[in-house]
């Protein structure tokens, strides 16, 4: 049990972290996407598309966060401590989203533009705070020159990923013509998000020999090839789904995009394991008293379930095309 108890809660944490990357990015790569549009009944389209859903696709973070804290409190002070300044402006931008987005309701129309322009803001200040986090941690919290230009990488990678997230979860959920706008919008991101997950996947062994040993070294090649080549077949048919004419499928499309997430997650989770921290802080080192994961593990066997069975309740309450959001004065 005392093996098993951290390995189950670096699993929830992974879980937790996965399905924040998915729900809450392609919230905020539709909110990367409001600037693209001109159009105001549009962007108030795309608005009521994450309406329903965007405050409870952040619970997964506040989920992870809790996790790393409760389970792993050595390894949360670590990486809260090197990762303050990125994690505090993420925050920052997570509450101008939040503000932006009620405000643009309220607003009239001569501020209206302005809140959406500060929506935008808020989501690119977020994806690109989360993708520098996301690099820096996988260096191992190395403050080096290479660790450095791989945060910029990752910076860079992760907002695309979010907005080919918030084309396709727009391709799906709109109507046309913005459907067919969403589809010409993942068309030209698929190119540019191809290249972003390629220069970072071939950085990230340069940047770590720990990782480039994990997989580059027989037989290790051999077990983790499956997923560079399901990650590139995903690629490629999420492109001859969006530039075949006369194919429309859009939550395939979605799908797609999810899949390349969950593989570069399983990809990521084989790097580390069974570090918690790169080369510094193993997970059960990090871990928690054994008795003090044993009481914990109730509570997170009920209340992961509930997380996901409210996500689904949810889904299913709002599937379809919404209205558009009005408050009343």
């Amino acid at each position: 049990m005392a093996f098993w108890l951290p390995v189950i809660f670096a699993a929830v944490l992974g879980l937790a972290l996965l399905m924040y990357v998915i729900l809450d990015g392609y919230d905020l790569g539709v909110g990367l996407l409001l600037a693209l549009s001109d159009d105001d009944d549009e962007k108030d389209a795309m608005v009521a598309s994450i309406g329903p859903f965007w405050d409870a696709n952040e619970t997964w973070i506040v989920l992870g966060v809790g996790v790393l804290l409760i389970a792993f409190p050595a390894a949360h002070g670590v990486v809260l401590t090197t990762l303050y300044l990125p994690a505090t402006l993420m925050l920052m931008g997570l509450v101008l989203r939040g503000i932006a987005f009620d405000f643009r309701i309220k607003a009239g129309a001569e501020q209206k533009a302005m809140w959406n322009n500060l929506f935008s803001l808020g989501s690119l200040l977020t994806a690109l705070c989360q993708g520098w986090m996301l690099g820096h941690y996988v260096t191992g919290l190395q403050a080096s020159a290479l660790g450095l230009v791989f945060a910029v990488l990752t910076a860079l990678a992760l907002p695309a990923l979010y907005v080919m997230l918030g084309a396709c979860w727009l391709y799906t959920r709109a109507e046309s013509p913005l459907a067919a706008k969403a589809r010409r919008w993942a068309r030209h991101l698929w190119l540019p998000l191809g290249l972003a997950l390629s220069v970072v996947s071939l950085a990230t062994p340069l940047v770590s020999e720990m990782i480039a040993d994990k997989w580059f070294t027989m037989p290790n090649l051999l077990y983790v090839l499956p997923i560079p080549l399901l990650a590139l077949a995903a690629y490629g048919w999420l492109g001859i789904d969006l530039w075949t004419p006369g194919l429309k499928r859009p939550l395939r499309a979605f799908l797609l995009v999810v899949a390349l997430c969950l593989l570069s997650a399983l990809g990521l989770a084989y790097s580390l394991y069974p570090d918690i921290i790169l080369g510094r802080l193993n997970l059960f080192a990090a871990a928690a008293a054994t008795e003090s994961l044993r009481f914990t593990l109730w509570g997170v066997l009920a209340t992961v379930p509930l997380i996901l069975g409210y996500t689904v309740f949810v889904y299913r309450i709002f599937s379809g095309p919404q209205p558009h959001a009005r408050y009343e004065s």
